[in-house]
Parts: C-alpha cells; sequence; structure tokens
C-alpha cells in the first residue's frame, strides 16, 4: 500500500524537489517536448499560485523545484484573471466565473470552489502538470496509454538558502552531470539557462529567493560562482575540477571534496531522502508524522552518507547507492 505523501505544515510554505520519470526510463522527450514541458510549468504554477525556483527538464525525466506559498484569500478578480490567463478568456471555468462576476457581482461558489481546489497543493500541481502533458504528447505522437513510470517522488526541503541552493543547483547540473553541456547555461532546458536568457521574471525571482543579491546582475554572478564551483571549474581560475571518476574515488580514500564537487554525481539523498534539511527540520517533519514509523525509531533526522553536505541531514537512512 501507497503512502501518503509528506508535505510541509499546514497554512505555512513549502519547498519540494518533485521528479518523474518515463516508462522504462525510455528517452521519450524531444527538444518539442521539453518546450512543451516548461511552457505548461510556468502556466499551471501562475495559475496555481506557486513558484518555480528551478527546473530541468531531460529526456526521460523531470526535476522540479517548487515553493508552495503561505495560503492566502484570492478576490474573485485575481480568481478571473488567473482562470484566463491558464484556461483561456473561453475556457469553461473562465466563462462561468465572468458570467458570476459581471452578472451576480461574485463568483459562483462551486465555481470558486473547483478553482481553489487546483490551487496550492503539490500533489494536484503535479497530477495536472503531468496529465496536461501527457495528452499533448499522446495527440502529438499519435499513441495512447501510460507516459508516465511511477508517481512522482518529492522532497520536502527546508526553506532556507543553504538546503535551497543545495538542491537548485544539483537541478541545475543535471545535464553537466549527463555529459551534454560543460556550463548549465547551455542546456536552454534547465531554469538557469532560462534565467540567464532573461525570457522569464519569475525564474528569476526564484532563484533569488535564496539568493543575497538584491538585484538580478547580483545573485546571478553569485549563483553562477556556486555553479562553477559545483561543476566544471573552480571560480574564476578556469582550473578544472575533478572528474565523476576522480571523485568517486576520492570518496572511497577518504579524500577531502567540497560539498560542490559532489554535486555532479548522482546522491540519492537529494531525490529519495524524503525530507532534507537542519536536523531541527527534520526532526520536527518526524514528529508530525510520527504514526508511520516503527516504534524503535527515536529520532528523524539522518546522516547523508558518503558526501560531505555539512548542516543538511534527510529523513530517509540510504546506504545502497548512495552517489552514482
Amino acid at each position: 500500500m501507497r503512502l501518503a505523501r509528506i508535505k510541509g505544515q499546514a497554512g505555512n510554505a513549502a519547498v519540494y524537489h518533485c521528479i518523474s520519470r518515463t516508462v522504462a526510463g525510455e528517452k521519450l522527450l524531444n527538444e518539442a517536448c521539453r518546450e512543451k514541458m516548461s511552457e505548461i510549468l510556468m502556466a499551471l504554477s501562475a495559475f496555481c499560485g506557486l513558484e518555480v525556483i528551478t527546473y530541468c527538464m531531460m529526456a526521460n525525466h523531470f526535476h522540479l523545484l517548487i515553493r508552495v506559498p503561505e495560503p492566502r484569500e484570492l478576490s474573485d478578480r485575481e480568481l478571473l484573471e488567473r482562470a484566463e490567463g491558464f484556461y483561456g478568456k473561453k475556457g469553461l471555468l473562465s466563462s462561468l466565473a465572468r458570467e458570476g462576476l459581471e452578472q451576480r457581482g461574485r463568483i459562483d461558489r462551486h465555481v470558486r470552489e473547483t478553482l481553489l481546489r487546483r490551487m496550492g497543493d503539490v500533489s494536484v500541481f503535479m497530477k495536472e502538470f503531468k496529465q496536461r502533458f501527457s495528452r499533448w504528447f499522446n495527440r502529438q505522437s499519435e499513441r495512447f496509454g501510460t507516459l508516465w513510470a511511477e508517481r512522482f517522488k518529492s522532497v520536502l526541503v527546508e526553506d532556507c538558502p543553504k538546503a535551497v541552493q543545495t538542491v537548485a543547483s544539483y537541478i541545475d547540473l543535471n545535464p553537466v552531470r549527463a555529459g551534454l553541456v560543460e556550463d548549465p547555461k547551455e542546456y536552454r532546458h534547465c531554469g538557469y539557462a532560462a534565467a540567464v536568457a532573461g525570457g522569464n521574471g519569475r525564474i528569476r525571482r526564484g532563484l533569488m529567493s535564496f539568493l543575497n543579491g538584491k538585484t538580478w546582475g547580483e545573485a546571478a554572478a553569485e549563483y553562477r560562482t556556486g555553479l562553477l564551483l559545483r561543476s566544471v571549474d573552480s571560480g574564476h581560475s578556469k582550473k578544472k575540477a575533478l572528474d565523476r571518476d576522480a571523485i568517486r574515488a576520492a570518496l572511497r580514500d577518504g579524500g577531502k571534496l567540497s560539498p560542490g564537487e559532489v554535486l555532479r554525481l548522482r546522491i540519492r539523498h537529494l531525490t529519495d531522502g524524503v525530507v532534507l534539511g537542519s536536523k531541527g527540520f527534520v526532526d520536527g517533519v518526524f514528529e508530525r508524522y510520527r504514526e508511520r514509523f516503527g516504534p524503535r525509531r527515536r529520532s528523524g533526522a539522518r546522516p547523508i552518507r558518503a558526501v560531505p553536505l555539512p548542516g543538511l541531514m534527510a529523513l530517509r537512512d540510504l546506504r545502497v547507492d548512495v552517489v552514482g
């Protein structure tokens, strides 16, 4: 039986790293598909009121880092604007909302409740995102049946700069780990590249939400410095960082590596760790979900084995294939 998803505390903002793969890991998602996924992502997140911090669309899977904000009351006018922005002015829900507002001075209760049920929840958001893309993909490919291998995986991430930047960097470096590019800005289907290109201010705001820079120029320089340290160059010296085999060897031999260097590897704690953050944050989530764990388990936070990510712990204790 599948366990219910672990989520942030009700009434508070929460950050999630969400991942989903295609059936059998087949590389079904070409350039056009990845463009469409990005398009749906931005439109749906605007409708739902979720903040996209960054993302990466690959040939057989995708990563999203999203922030679900604290719930707030939406006016009828704002609700109508969101509906029309996503469904179009001729969409059924948009038309019903506008009709109620123009004829009765308010959006009818059942229409309002239908719209609000589709907002502010990561599970609803992901279901809608995957279904919308699947329908488009099946039409374009003249196929039918499921596209995704499983329900999406998610990691609840502490909304603090250290944790969010670690996961954001890990996501934006996905094409570097896959050997597709040497610099993440060259991979157009990730949040960092989209932000650098300047085409989407929402992605820039998402990245700036955990950086110190007050302007995009300042924040971009700060984030890029971190990414370069985490990818192919060591800062501004242009000295090549260790390759993946060298990093694995150094880890086996107990060598000292920077937290950034190991993000060039696949780290299961960032995708399968369930909860990621400081010891206090992970323990707090564990206490809220205490009934899901056996009576012998006394605490929640578990160390991230084999890789140096100081200050970060996970809820799930992973021992096999920790890095790849």
